[in-house]
């Protein structure tokens, strides 16, 4: 266990490091390099997983399986290309007098506390300390949405604290349901062990159990951004620091799921009916619905992919909810290329807004004019958003569509309503921005693209191939969590 230790210590030293460094010091590439050995932590970590097994801590805190390694590595890898982003586009934002140096160093401080919650949320086999982790991340994130000072900034901080709060508090009412339930069965001492609810969990009563995933959904589904509990994501999206939107859209809200559904198997393990899986399949197509609706009405560039994000996780959510091994398998698949292609994203967004010196869509035309690799990177990202063959995200929505037919066909014209729907929405706004007339005036900002180049080529990959041990990782995370479900 010590790769765990590291993944989680590396990102504590990292908020200590940057709150107290001097002023010589270069934070963004010292971010990229706490990022970068962070990574290699998580590949140890995940080597360790795949020759031995699930592995549990000395005390049981920690847990790692086949579900959460993938997700780790995942974190690290958007975590360390994004961080390669950020150096050039935050050194660009102190040029222009948005930013002091003073709040550079609480940017990257938070990052890596952000980082920090984030891997606490996916390793811990706690339940309450998940919650306190979810909590952390909030605390880091609204820091971060702030940190321009604007008053649309601090309004977006505010709005994301107050809504995240009161929904992370629902979430803790289900926490301690869960305690209750198993303090019943003789476990007080370790009641909020996930491994030992999962051993449990017919033993469990299964009326409360299902109380308590209903405020799980609620709290949790707040942070993954499910309809009608979304209204603070696109604000912190388009308020905050781009890099800060890709980490958000790549991981909070993986990690804000990945929760939802580790509670979900407890419920299929007690319970012998789909409620959780209902619950969770109503709430993803109502996100995944009003989402690509609403993406016809955004005028700012960070709003639109905001909710594209929203109808994204919805699916996800959905397919999840479904519970079949192929829709776990689809699930699984599409938290992975939409992590990546949406990081990816982001960083063009934010190049295009550097570029146009605004994020409204009516100032952002003719990328490809004036500097080709912006608007090359954000047209190939939003094709393979769209589900564009033969990019991941294509392969990902034609296996939920194949589960969903399976299993409930009359959605199936609901899901290729809701994806028609969205791809228009994204190519409306988009082919006026990268095709449109080149603006008089601009001149080229310093675009650091590399992250897109990569995360693009990987998820053209796994839409060609899924290589053996990731496929490996999918179908021993699938029968994990898609065993727990009722048959």
């Amino acid at each position: 266990m010590i790769p765990a230790y590291l993944v989680l210590l590396i990102p504590l030293v990292g908020i200590l490091f940057f709150a107290l460094a001097g002023k010589k010091v270069d934070t963004g590439k010292l971010n990229i390099r706490f990022n970068a050995v962070c990574l290699v932590a998580t590949i140890w970590l995940a080597i360790n997983v795949l020759n031995d097994g699930t592995l549990l801590s000395a005390g049981r805190g920690l847990l790692i399986d086949s579900f959460n390694v993938y997700l780790i590595v995942l974190t690290a890898f958007v975590g360390l290309t994004t961080s390669i982003f950020s150096a050039s586009y935050m050194m660009h934002e102190k040029e222009l007098g948005r930013l002091t140096e003073k709040r550079l160093k609480l940017y990257y401080s938070m990052y890596q506390g952000f980082m920090l919650a984030m891997y606490l949320v996916l390793t811990t086999n706690n339940m309450g300390v998940m919650w306190v982790a979810m909590e952390g991340a909030t605390l880091a994130t609204v820091l971060l949405v702030s940190l321009y000072r604007t008053p649309e900034s601090i309004e977006a901080a505010w709005k994301y604290f107050i809504l995240c709060g009161v929904g992370i508090a629902q979430a803790l009412f289900g926490t301690i349901l869960l305690y209750y339930a198993a303090a019943q069965i003789g476990n007080g001492e370790n009641a909020l062990l996930w491994s030992v609810l999962f051993e449990n969990a017919k033993q469990l009563n299964p009326e409360i159990l299902e109380i308590a995933f209903v405020f799980m959904l609620i709290g949790y589904g707040t942070k993954i951004g499910l309809v009608p509990l979304h209204n603070w994501l696109p604000d912190a999206h388009s308020e905050g620091p781009t890099p800060m939107s890709a980490v958000l859209s790549g991981l909070l809200l993986n990690d804000a799921l990945y929760a939802v559904v580790r509670n979900k198997m407890l419920v299929d393990g007690a319970s012998h009916n789909e409620m959780a899986g209902h619950l969770m399949m109503g709430f993803g197509l109502l996100s995944f619905l009003v989402a690509a609706f609403f993406l016809h009405r955004q005028k700012d560039i960070k709003r639109l992919f905001s909710y594209s994000s929203i109808e994204h996780m919805g699916m996800m959510t959905f397919a999840f909810g479904i519970g079949s091994p192929l829709a776990t398998f689809a699930a699984l698949l599409h938290m992975t290329v939409h992590s990546l292609t949406k990081s990816a994203i982001f960083v063009t967004v934010g190049h295009a807004a550097q570029l146009a010196g605004s994020q409204s869509m009516d100032k952002i035309r003719g990328l490809i004019k004036t500097q080709p690799r912006i608007g090359w990177g954000l047209l190939m990202g939003t094709i393979a958003i769209a589900g564009f063959p033969p990019f991941g995200v294509f392969t990902s929505e034609f296996l939920v569509l194949l589960a969903t037919m399976h299993s409930y066909p009359w959605l199936t014209p609901l899901l290729l309503l809701g994806i028609g729907i969205a791809f228009a929405g994204l190519f409306r706004h988009v082919q006026p921005m990268v095709y449109g007339e080149k603006p008089e005036g601009q001149v080229t900002v310093k675009a650091n693209l590399w992250p897109v180049i990569i995360h693009l080529a990987l998820v053209l990959w796994l839409g060609l191939t899924i290589p053996g041990f990731l496929a490996n990782w999918f179908s021993q995370a699938t029968t994990l969590i898609a065993g727990s479900a009722p048959l």
